[in-house]
């Protein structure tokens, strides 16, 4: 709750309250304990406290006992299934390859292969907005493997096979549902409510906590987006607005050395542009070093030490904290009641405070767990954003234009094979009719020679005759006859000497 401008978080065990300063709200922090111990009503406390400042909030409802908050502030619910909530969707651009590659479980070769398909999509002006978008550049890459590959290097199909089975996989779990348009502006967030109270937009986890690279991926992406987005502000009087993440182990497992790099990045530089983040875990140990030397206020509910393991993580969690010399802190840590912590915020001059042992003041919604569906379906439709990302919408993008791209090329190789099946049918018609004309002219040809040489033979022999007559005529009537036919035969002979020159 708010006393003198400040977050009354816990009092000591002397009865001295413990305030959490909202000047350095924006410097993160820390809400870890055991399962049972208090965390959930921490978290609701300083989500109540940020409210009532104006400061939007979110948080994640990993186990459905935090919409109940929803009785006493205004709220906001969101889900990625469109089930419990506003249906949330981001793009696959916006997501980015390296986030997209963690959540299809890629390894190295295929990451870079991934991050090539997005430059390639980038340069060709191929949106990305689904998952159906994606599945269309890997099939396009495939086809132009070889083209591909001499400008970016080898680009291995059966990497692109992999990929496709993860987005396959990604789809089956309900994936799809997450990647489209319209998608979340998270500017939409810094909003407030009834009162000048901050609006607190509750993401519905308990199915999507079953995809855990899911979940912990959504909510990298989310901060990724504020980085890129929220301008520099520096300090303000309080935060712009604050995030919870609820089982924030998720966030880290698995997670490779590039993208630990980024959150890293982020966690560091995000408090310049006023937005806080805390962390809800089990364990401290489950934030890895450079993001948890970020983390200046801290709320350690109970550990317990069964094994040498679980004492190593006690001392480890007492020694994140400046020493108090009233106490040993590992000790007290492992006698914590619920709802006792020890805590450490930062001072007015950012040093953290000496660790003292608190009771956590209740949540005032603490009693207000799940809501009934009714409940939860008028608040869902009773938000200002809720005709804004109801309704899905599919845009042009990789796939239409790939396609098109596609059945462009059919049609025009269609066009070629019917072009070059017209111009070879009309070559051997040409052919064909050169070859019928030509022997047309060669018969009429022969015809000419044969009516030539029967005119001739028939001229030549009528000639040869008179000519055979009238020289026979001194040799009497024998020699007529046969002067005749010599002289006949003789002119036919002439005469087919000629036709042939």
């Amino acid at each position: 709750m708010l006393q003198e401008g400040k977050i009354w978080v816990a009092n000591t065990e002397d009865g001295q309250p413990v305030y959490l300063l909202p000047g350095k709200a924006n410097r993160h922090g820390l809400i870890a304990g055991a399962t049972g111990t208090g965390k959930t009503v921490t978290l609701k406390a300083l989500a109540e406290s940020f409210s009532e400042m104006g400061v939007p909030v979110f948080l994640a409802d990993v186990k459905g006992d935090i919409a109940g908050i929803q009785q006493a502030y205004p709220t906001t619910f969101w889900d990625v299934y469109g089930e419990k909530g506003i249906q949330l969707r981001t793009t696959v651009t916006e997501m980015g390859p390296l986030l997209l590659a963690r959540i299809l479980g890629l390894n190295d070769l295929q990451r870079d292969i991934l991050a090539i398909l997005f430059k390639i999509a980038d340069e060709e002006g191929l949106a990305l907005i689904d998952l159906k978008d994606l599945k269309a550049m890997l099939n396009y890459i495939a086809e132009n493997n070889k083209e591909f590959t001499a400008e970016y290097g080898n680009i291995s199909k059966v990497s692109i096979s992999a990929i496709q089975r993860a987005v396959v996989s990604l789809e089956i779990a309900g994936g799809e549902k997450f990647f489209g348009e319209p998608a979340l502006d998270v500017r939409d967030w810094l909003t407030t409510g009834e009162g000048g109270k901050g609006m607190i937009h509750v993401l519905a986890s308990e199915s999507l906590i079953g995809n855990s690279t899911l979940y912990s991926t959504f909510l990298l992406w989310m901060l990724s987006e504020l980085f890129e987005i929220m301008p520099e502000v520096g300090d303000l009087d309080k935060p712009k607005m604050v995030f919870f993440f609820d089982e924030a182990h998720l966030l880290f497992n698995d997670t490779p050395k590039p993208l630990l790099e980024k959150i890293e990045q982020v966690v560091k530089l995000i408090r310049s542009k006023g937005i806080g983040i805390y962390f809800v875990t089990q364990n401290p140990r489950d934030i890895p070093d450079g993001v948890l030397a970020q983390l200046g206020n801290k709320v350690q509910h109970a550990l317990h030490a069964y094994t040498p393991t679980d004492q190593k993580a006690v001392k480890a969690a007492a020694d994140s904290f400046r020493e108090n010399p009233a106490f040993k802190t590992a000790d007290v840590i492992q006698n914590l009641g619920i709802g006792e912590a020890v805590v450490s915020f930062l001072e007015e001059d950012g040093t953290p405070a000496m660790v003292q042992k608190v009771s956590i003041l209740p949540a005032k919604t603490m009693d207000c767990g799940a809501i009934d569906e009714n409940t939860r379906n008028n608040a869902i439709k009773g938000s200002l954003l809720y005709s804004k990302y109801a309704s899905a919408v599919d845009p042009e993008s990789a796939f239409e234009l790939l396609q098109r791209l596609g059945i462009e090329k059919e049609e025009a190789a269609a066009r070629l094979a019917e072009e070059q099946a017209a111009a070879k049918a009309k070559e051997k018609e040409e052919a064909a009719a050169a070859k019928a004309k030509e022997r047309e002219e060669q018969k009429a040809a022969n015809a000419k020679k044969r009516a030539a040489k029967s005119v001739g033979n028939s001229v030549a022999g009528t000639v040869g005759r008179e000519v055979g007559k009238q020289v026979g005529k001194k040799f009497g009537k024998f020699g007529q006859t046969l002067g005749g036919n010599v002289g006949a035969s003789l002119g036919r002979g002439i005469l087919s000497t000629l036709f042939k020159m």
